[in-house]
């Protein structure tokens, strides 16, 4: 029997153009070492290229899940009974809440090259973190999952 699949999950992938970022330091290192002749030029080619293209991995491998009764995102783990409503948020307004409206206590799952969020509300009087803003390509596809595990879980 299969488990039941997740009701959201979204990687929250780098842009195309970091990936040519990649190349292009790969280029600059390639340049750098071009006075120490051709194999040294090869191996800053590769050797940037690859670095680069590790750190831009590495950066857009956070994933946001809804998995059962919980959330998970990044390295949170919340269950979704601590969660109050959700509010999906435009560019304009999710701009708003990462800078000047932003909470210090808020827990920010950011990234800058996705303009939409989901403000969600925590409910647990015990933790003092008052929301948590994640950055999200689909904020009503995650709202609908968190709303129907907490459905379920009740």
């Amino acid at each position: 029997m299969q488990p039941s699949a997740a009701p959201y999950d979204e990687r929250l992938t780098a842009p195309r153009s970091w990936w040519l970022i990649s190349l292009l330091v790969g280029v600059a290192f390639a340049l750098i070492l071009l006075p120490f002749g051709t194999l040294p030029l090869l191996g800053g080619l590769v050797g940037g290229t690859a670095a680069a293209a590790i750190c831009a991995s590495s950066y857009g491998s956070l994933r946001i899940r809804v998995v059962g009764d919980s959330l998970i995102a990044g390295e949170a783990k919340i269950p979704v009974s601590a969660l109050g409503e959700a509010e999906i948020l435009d560019p304009e307004e999710a701009r708003a809440w990462r800078t000047y409206k932003a909470d210090t206590r808020a827990f920010l799952l950011l990234r800058s090259y996705i303009p939409r969020a989901l403000k969600v509300e925590v409910t647990d009087p015990d933790d003092p973190t008052p929301y948590l803003y994640l950055s999200t390509r689909e904020p009503e596809r995650l709202a609908e999952a968190l709303k129907t595990a907490r459905t379920a879980a009740a």
